[in-house]
């Protein structure tokens, strides 16, 4: 599992570098102005898969998944803190259905 570095936009503008989804999966950092930018190279849809740590009532909070189409790409977020911070590291669990071709970038507007 790999930690995702956070790129911050700026008015100067950027050139964001995306790495290859890890197979197990990534993390990467939490907050409001934090998003992620998935983009799928294969000929089949993937689910992402943000592991939700909230619990209303007592009750877990559903994993939030979104399903990247064929070739085609997602702006996930923002990653809320107060749905997907995990109390152990602080960071943001993502899962992927299928990794290969899958390329992300964590980024901070």
């Amino acid at each position: 599992m790999a930690t995702l570095s956070t790129q911050v936009v700026a008015l100067s503008g950027l050139n964001p570098a995306y790495v290859n989804a890890t197979s197990g999966g990534d993390k990467c950092e939490v907050g409001d102005r934090v998003f992620l930018h998935v983009k799928n190279g294969s000929a089949s849809s993937v689910t992402v898969t943000l592991t939700a740590t909230a619990a209303v009532r007592g009750q877990a909070v559903s994993n939030v998944t979104v399903s990247v189409p064929a070739s085609g790409e997602r702006i996930i977020g923002p990653l809320s803190p107060d749905l997907l911070q995990s109390p152990t590291d602080g960071l943001c669990a993502i899962g992927y259905s299928a990794a290969t071709t899958v390329t992300v970038a964590a980024l901070r507007i």
